[in-house]
């Protein structure tokens, strides 16, 4: 086989999202999961964080000029398929990214509308939020909201049962994305079911999708890796189904694996990360 064959066969992915300087979400999150699952991951910085397992002590914005440039150098020579977009904290950069979206011509996008983080701390200025909702929703191929973020997308409470959960779907679908995977992991003790529940709307049928419910402070970048691990199997060719079940088997993993790291000193306050690599550590 030629090198430039072997080279055509590579699937990329790219991150648009924030980076954590603590490792455990946004970027870092991203390109871990990306590399966990087979796939070359590139990145478009759109905000540092000062960030550890106790939550975000500090964000510096990048300029949209600046993450145009990156999102211009990075599709003018690599061959991505497919991206996902995570914290974009400023409505010029959401506008500038989805601008980017369609003069690039991406054929699979993912939105994790990333708004709050594990400890709380907002992420999303909220002058931003009917940007993302207007701009960048209706050109995803999937979005993956948890309930907070749904409920803010909404302007409608959080729902504390499934049935609740359930009728959040064809509103989140009416926002114009291609699919929407509604993350159930903020359902009060998972609902009593001892499940972790989540709901998958391909634009044809809702499915439920369920993986055994795991007890851990450590969930720190869960959203973050779960919308990276759909972002890379849709790089690889995975039909989005398969893409959305395989990653919700591999988020499952590392959810249940998180305890065997050691990373924070602050273990009975903070969130600790999931373990991206449980797979081969």
């Amino acid at each position: 086989m030629e090198s430039s064959e072997l080279m055509s066969s590579t699937p990329i992915a790219l991150t648009i999202a924030g980076s954590d300087s603590g490792g455990g979400a946004g970027i870092q999150a991203d390109l871990k999961t990306f590399s966990a699952l087979g796939a070359y991951g590139c990145s478009v910085i759109t905000a540092l964080t000062a960030q550890n397992t106790l939550g975000v002590q500090g964000i510096f914005d990048v300029t949209p000029a600046f993450v145009r440039q990156q999102l211009d150098s990075v599709f003018s020579d690599l061959d991505i398929s497919a991206a996902k977009v995570g914290m974009l904290s400023q409505p010029e950069v959401i506008e500038t990214v989805a601008q980017a979206i369609s003069d690039h011509r991406l054929q699979y996008l993912v939105v994790d509308p990333v708004m709050v983080a594990t400890s709380g701390d907002v992420l999303l200025q909220a002058a931003a939020i009917d940007t993302l909702r207007n701009k960048l929703i209706p050109k995803a191929t999937l979005i993956t909201p948890n309930l907070p973020e749904a409920s803010v997308l909404l302007d409608c409470p959080r729902p504390e049962s499934l049935e609740a959960m359930i009728a959040m779907v064809e509103p989140l679908m009416e926002l114009g994305a291609g699919a929407v995977l509604l993350k159930g992991g903020h359902l009060p003790s998972s609902n009593g079911t001892g499940k972790a529940v989540d709901l998958f709307h391909d634009g044809k049928a809702l499915h439920k999708l369920e993986s055994p419910w795991v007890e851990t402070r450590n969930t720190h970048g869960t959203g973050c890796t779960l919308s990276s691990a759909v972002t890379a199997l849709l790089a690889k060719g995975y039909p989005l189904m398969e893409a959305v079940r395989s990653a919700k088997e591999y988020i499952a993993g590392a959810i249940a694996h998180a305890d065997h790291l050691n990373i924070s000193r602050n273990k009975a306050d903070g969130h600790g990360p999931v373990h991206h690599f449980y797979r081969s550590w």
